[in-house]
């Protein structure tokens, strides 16, 4: 017998790409155990795994930076309760180097991150937390249907109390612009462009600027209740703004930019934060 979830939750987090590089993310996660039906004819009871689940992807993905532990192109350095990363990625062999806590990093056993990789790791984790009684677990990734524009951006807010903190997580997020109340597919697109795999900086958190091998960097960093937080990346893979990066000031921020790009028309954007939240600013 086979019980299924679909949608059971989602994940919102940053992971390396070989070509890419730091790529902000939402997935929702799909499950489904095959067994023996128990006493009360159930497979497993979908309370257990809905909780069981769920609370493992929270703690161990959810607002994380995802690394490739395996990869040819990753130095990762164990500093007590700290863990120093350096990763080459693109053609041209740019780096993104990061110094953060540990339970900001899920070190994931792949050469290569994709949702199958990352899902493959997750089953080998969570196959113990289920009854000798299911035969198999499986998970699967996948992505929201978005038939408009959407992005990719990862970021870090420092003064958040929860995992937000963290400075590198991220989400996919759609984007809903409307101009004089009539929707906008060419400011959406503007924006969908200008933030694909984007890191959303906040200018205060830059501490110092290099170039390495003709490519420029920023190196954020700060302190927040967690611990330190260092980033440093190539400028062009960053979006700097003058306030910290929330969804409320990301849906200000590009309200205000969109009504440089059309002066004379009322703008309303509905910004997401990953899926079915995020913030509505007008300017």
């Amino acid at each position: 017998m086979l019980l299924f979830v679909d949608n059971l939750t989602n994940v919102d987090f940053s992971f390396l790409d070989p070509q890419r590089g730091l790529l902000g993310e939402t997935w929702l996660a799909n499950v489904r155990l095959q067994g023996e039906l128990d006493g009360q004819g159930m497979v497993c009871d979908f309370g257990t795994v809905k909780k069981v689940i769920r609370h493992w992807l929270d703690a161990e993905l959810d607002h994380r930076l995802a690394v490739p532990a395996k990869s040819s192109q990753i130095v990762i350095k164990e500093e007590g309760d700290f863990l120093d990363i350096t990763f080459q990625f693109g053609s041209q062999g740019e780096q993104l180097h990061t110094r953060s806590p540990r339970d900001a990093i899920a070190l994931v056993d792949a050469e290569v991150l994709t949702a199958e990789t990352i899902a493959a790791w997750c089953i080998r984790q969570l196959q113990s937390h289920f009854p000798e009684s299911i035969d198999r677990l499986e998970l699967d990734f996948t992505h929201e249907l978005i038939e408009g524009a959407w992005y990719h951006y990862s970021h870090g807010l420092k003064k958040h109390q929860g995992n937000c903190q963290r400075i590198a997580h991220g989400h996919r997020s759609r984007i809903d612009i409307w101009c004089d109340g009539e929707k906008s597919a060419t400011l959406e697109r503007h924006w969908a462009d200008c933030w694909r795999d984007i890191y959303i900086g906040t200018r205060e958190d830059i501490v110092s600027t290099a170039e390495y091998k003709g490519t420029a960097y920023y190196h954020f960093a700060y302190t927040s209740a967690q611990g330190p937080f260092e980033l440093t990346l190539p400028q062009r893979c960053c979006y700097l703004i003058d306030t910290d990066s929330t969804v409320e000031f990301i849906a200000q921020h590009i309200a205000q930019e969109s009504r440089v790009l059309q002066p004379q028309a009322s703008i309303r954007v509905k910004a997401y934060e990953g899926i079915h939240k995020g913030a509505i600013a007008e300017a």
